[in-house]
């Protein structure tokens, strides 16, 4: 259920429609807009009646909700949310690009690719510390230490950074360090992570899973801003199909679908959908062509000696013939 403000509203009637909605047992999340505050009401699994809300100086009209999800929903908050960070912002009519390698692996690593990165405008480096992969026997990432790196690269060259959390144990140290704290598709229905993130005051980066329909992906970011954290950024990274070409399958249609369903940015990772280097740039200009706010890509100085996802890494010539080519899509 929303209840709608008028434009005019006091903030003393905005804090007292919240008081009477608590005082019910359902939470209130207050989400301002430009021509309107609403006051989100979730936990109603009953029917409220709304009364007592209705006779409050400043109160508009009471709306209910059809959709499973309610705070992620354009019903909720018809405006585009824009994630701001030190140094740039995703989802304000731009197009963001984040990039680096899949994994940390040394100090000098990090810092080559850093600086070849921030000389070409990229404002968000991408580095794993902590790796979930799917052999045991793989490199598993440096740990804090990575983070440390990360760290140092992002403040030498004016980047903001991204890294995964992969539990709730390890996540006030990936809280520590990074700008944008990533769950991965593995864990995008991990619920105790997704509550803790919900807690934090960075924004989360939640990728899809590759078994996941649109609705559990919203439902998966309901859970994040329901615990008080309204910094969430959607990312598309392929489902599993029949298909084995790849090793994923990007769903471009759900670009646009998204686009309809939430206000929350949304990030295209081609890298992952992919699997292959060759197909990262064709992908990329399909997902902004289609409407996304932006890419996620694996780039490393020297990607065939890439410790992890060494085959969808782009090398920084290749890198800059994809960003001529979604220059010329933006203009579109």
């Amino acid at each position: 259920m929303l209840v709608v403000m008028e434009k005019s509203a006091k903030k003393e009637n905005i804090e007292k429609v919240c008081k009477i909605i608590e005082s019910m047992g359902y939470k209130s999340h207050k989400i301002p807009g430009p021509s309107r505050t609403v006051v989100c009401v979730t936990g109603n699994d009953k029917k409220i009646y709304p009364e007592k809300i209705l006779t409050i100086e400043g109160v508009k009209e009471i709306v209910h909700v059809s959709k499973p999800y309610k705070l992620v929903s354009r019903e909720v908050k018809p405006d585009d949310t824009v994630i701001k960070l030190k140094n740039t912002s995703i989802g304000s009519n731009k197009i963001s690009i984040i990039a680096g390698p899949c994994a940390v692996e040394s100090r000098e690593q990090i810092f080559e690719i850093a600086e070849e990165l921030s000389k070409r405008d990229v404002k968000i480096l991408r580095g794993g510390a902590y790796k979930p992969r799917t052999s045991p026997y793989s490199f598993q990432g440096l740990g804090e230490k990575g983070l440390e790196y990360l760290a140092l690269a992002g403040e030498k060259f004016n980047l903001s950074i991204i890294s995964e959390v992969l539990d709730t144990e390890s996540f006030p140290i990936i809280e520590n360090y990074v700008d944008i704290i990533q769950i991965g598709s593995r864990n995008m229905q991990n619920f105790s992570l997704l509550k803790k993130a919900g807690k934090s005051n960075k924004p989360i980066f939640l990728k899809r899973g590759f078994s996941s329909t649109l609705n559990e992906f919203l439902l998966a970011a309901e859970y994040i801003i329901s615990e008080g954290n309204p910094n969430v950024i959607l990312c598309e990274r392929g489902i599993r199909t029949f298909s084995n070409e790849t090793r994923f399958t990007l769903d471009i249609s759900a670009i646009p679908i998204l686009k309809k369903m939430t206000h929350l940015p949304i990030i295209v990772d081609p890298s992952h959908a992919a699997g292959i280097r060759d197909l990262v740039e064709p992908l990329s200009k399909a997902g902004i062509a289609a409407g996304a706010d932006g890419l996620m890509i694996e780039v490393h100085t020297n990607p065939d000696a890439a410790l992890s996802d060494s085959a969808q890494t782009i090398s920084i010539e290749s890198f800059d013939k994809l960003l001529s080519k979604i220059n010329v899509i933006k203009t579109l």
